[in-house]
């Protein structure tokens, strides 16, 4: 975690940051994969997700499966917990 003072309207705050850390695992996910697990880590459901990526609710279902079999994975609580600080990537 970083800490910075900044100035907000002329008053003083402290800016606090968590850098997103990389995982390998990460890279061996398809760029669909990465957007639904990006997704997923928000909170998302599959019929959101489907919906903002124009694809079917089996087509994300789907994804899902491989998000959680490429990043070892049992579910969506798991994923946020163990990779909601990573950078997904684009």
């Amino acid at each position: 975690m970083r800490a910075r003072r900044v100035l907000v309207s002329g008053r003083p705050h402290v800016l606090l940051t968590i850098p997103l850390r990389n995982d390998p695992a990460v890279s061996t996910l398809t760029a669909a994969e990465r957007a639904v697990a990006r997704a997923l880590i928000t909170g998302a459901s599959n019929e959101l997700v489907s919906a903002a990526r124009n694809t079917s609710v089996r087509t994300v279902a789907n994804q899902v499966r491989g998000v959680f079999d490429k990043l070892s994975v049992g579910s969506r609580a798991d994923l946020i917990a163990r990779f909601g600080d990573v950078d997904m990537g684009e």
